[in-house]
């Protein structure tokens, strides 16, 4: 597609990929966007692995999102229209998702606020000019998976969100592609069983963290009202979560651009490499190279993650365990 909006259809779901049939259809909403736009790259960071329940791709290019809004569950379809964005959604929260649709697709982004100081990042913005940082307004939606994500490795992670969202949540409204789920009430979330975390493969410190978080859900909702810095102190009051996981939540519900991740196992050496040709840089090293980008530095992380320039694996990767094909 020629102009201004020319996304780049990201790459439709193997399985479950063909919408239902025989629903009524959903409320829509026609926005255009005033600069480039890209759905894969925007979108992308929301989807948890291949088999997420409350995200899919299909073969015409739509996006469809399963969330739990504060008026209810609700379906969401995002697809290219002329030079904008049709929004079509269905269930109690159709309308709550369609006045958030310019957010969630980084209405409030501003990339022309970052300025790169390095030919990669220069290149690489050139090259995806249609990057922007998506704005769920949803906190416990980023912040659930974050929490599985904390030191495991991501198939392990995705595999416990895919599980417990199919078990514990409910189908989502509307003609979604099959076995499409919205994510389970704080509610049910408290309630699931400490087997059923042991049986997804989650830990008891981890489940432990889900369940605090849950018993002030509303408090944390309302996080995504206040600037990203204040919303991740929110946050971090609830043991077990600390600034890795405030920063993967705030990055996602309130499209923060200077929410850099610390404390990853593979990031500090990704931009140590890619920015200074140190393979071995650790979180103060990554810091340091990053602080001419003060204010910008999640962009200025995900640009080196886009760019492709990451180091050579010295060793295989850690071994799952117990993971299912998927």
């Amino acid at each position: 597609m020629a102009g201004r909006f020319a996304p780049r259809p990201p790459r439709a779901d193997v399985r479950g990929g063909t919408p239902r049939q025989g629903f009524a259809p959903g409320r829509v909403r026609v926005w255009v966007p005033d600069g480039p736009l890209d759905l894969g790259l925007v979108l992308g960071p929301l989807r948890r692995g291949p088999g997420d329940p409350t995200f899919r791709t299909t073969p015409d290019g739509s996006v469809w999102r399963a969330s739990r809004t504060p008026t209810g569950p609700g379906t969401l379809r995002v697809t290219a229209h002329g030079d904008g964005v049709r929004g079509e959604a269905w269930g109690p929260g159709a309308q709550w998702l369609l006045e958030q649709l310019p957010r969630m697709l980084g209405a409030d982004d501003d990339p022309s606020a970052f300025v790169p100081r390095h030919r990669l990042l220069a290149l690489t913005r050139h090259r995806r000019p249609g990057l922007r940082l998506a704005r769920t307004g949803l906190v416990l939606e980023s912040l659930i998976p974050s929490v599985l994500e904390q030191k495991v490795t991501t198939l392990e992670a995705y595999q416990a969100w895919r599980l417990l969202v199919r078990k514990f949540g409910e189908p989502a409204p509307g003609p979604a592609p099959a076995r499409m789920c919205v994510m389970p009430a704080a509610r049910t979330w408290a309630l699931v069983p400490s087997w059923e975390w042991h049986l997804a493969g989650v830990d008891n410190k981890r489940a432990s963290t889900i369940l605090r978080a849950v018993r002030v859900a509303a408090r944390l909702e309302e996080a995504a009202g206040m600037e990203p810095a204040a919303a991740q102190e929110r946050l971090e009051l609830v043991p077990g979560v600390g600034p890795w996981t405030s920063a993967e939540t705030v990055q996602r519900s309130h499209g923060a651009p200077d929410a850099v991740t610390v404390g990853d196992l593979h990031l500090p050496g990704i931009v140590g490499f890619a920015l200074g040709g140190d393979r071995y840089a650790d979180d103060a090293e990554m810091l340091r190279l990053l602080e001419p980008y003060a204010g910008q530095r999640h962009r200025a992380a995900r640009l080196v993650l886009l760019s492709g320039r990451v180091p050579a694996r010295r060793a295989p990767r850690m071994a799952p365990r117990g993971i299912e094909r998927l």
